[in-house]
């Protein structure tokens, strides 16, 4: 496990950045954000994400099942003398908002590839935006060097090892377990990722199935977030690869999409 993930207030100034430079960018290229927006993040984490939302003015909502990950955000935004509204809780159990109390702007950062009913979480997020919202997603592709979040190993060798996520599940335990020596816990989490997995082809059929119109997709053979993480340059993957069912998924390390209702 990187030091980064453990320092959480360096883990929200790089998510921060990232998403000045990037999201925020991407997003207002095909909606407009202003001082009245309403933003909501669902998995927030530390907020790190919405503290350029912030920082414009915007209204921010940050909702994340961990708890100790509110508490962090409400520190850090306190800190910054930042306003923001961050609730711990199971979003699929908040109830639908009233038309005057909906979003501008959802945004979904590397949550999608963890949920098993994809279909299920897309649809309840409708209920939130706003008729001419947009919903910003962010994931990694399954067969992407790291797909499987195998970063997150406690063994310091295990977790710089590309595509073993891909291994079938007796062999992936049997390695998480005896040759990494990773906690039940952690195996867990990395099984059900496993089980959550999102390919490109399958987040579209979803999205399909979704009435959901695709405003943009940006794939990146270098993650954005690369650039505060290791001081790697951003990457487009290139079109021709990117437009390769299947093949491109290993080599898309994070894929943006503009959605909107249909």
């Amino acid at each position: 496990m990187q030091a980064r993930h453990l320092d959480r207030k360096t883990y929200f100034e790089d998510s921060a950045i990232t998403s000045s430079l990037f999201y925020l960018p991407y997003i207002r290229k095909f909606h407009p954000i202003t001082s009245c927006s309403k933003i909501l993040e669902i998995g927030c984490g530390e907020g790190g994400n919405l503290k350029p939302f912030a920082n414009i003015g915007c209204r921010v909502f940050g909702v994340d099942m961990a708890q100790i990950r509110i508490e962090q955000a409400r520190q850090f935004f306190s800190e910054e003398k930042l306003k923001g509204h961050f609730e711990s809780g199971d979003f699929l159990e908040y109830p639908a908002p009233s038309e005057d109390d909906k979003f501008d702007i959802a945004i979904l950062h590397d949550v999608i590839e963890h949920v098993s009913d994809k279909i299920a979480f897309l649809s309840h997020i409708r209920k939130f935006l706003k008729e001419d919202g947009i919903l910003f997603v962010a994931f990694p592709a399954w067969q992407m060097p790291f797909g499987g979040h195998q970063q997150i190993c406690r063994n310091k060798t295990w977790s710089k090892v590309p595509y073993f996520h891909l291994l079938p599940n007796p062999l992936y335990r049997f390695i998480l377990k005896r040759l990494a020596g990773e906690e039940e816990a952690t195996i867990k989490e990395l099984l059900y990722i496993k089980q959550c997995k999102c390919s490109i082809e399958k987040f579209e059929q979803v999205v399909k199935a979704e009435d959901l119109s695709i405003q943009s997709r940006r794939l990146w053979f270098i993650n954005p977030h690369y650039l505060q993480k290791f001081g790697l340059r951003p990457r487009k993957l290139c079109w021709s690869i990117s437009h390769i069912p299947f093949f491109r998924n290993f080599c898309s390390t994070s894929c943006f999409y503009l959605l909107k209702p249909i």
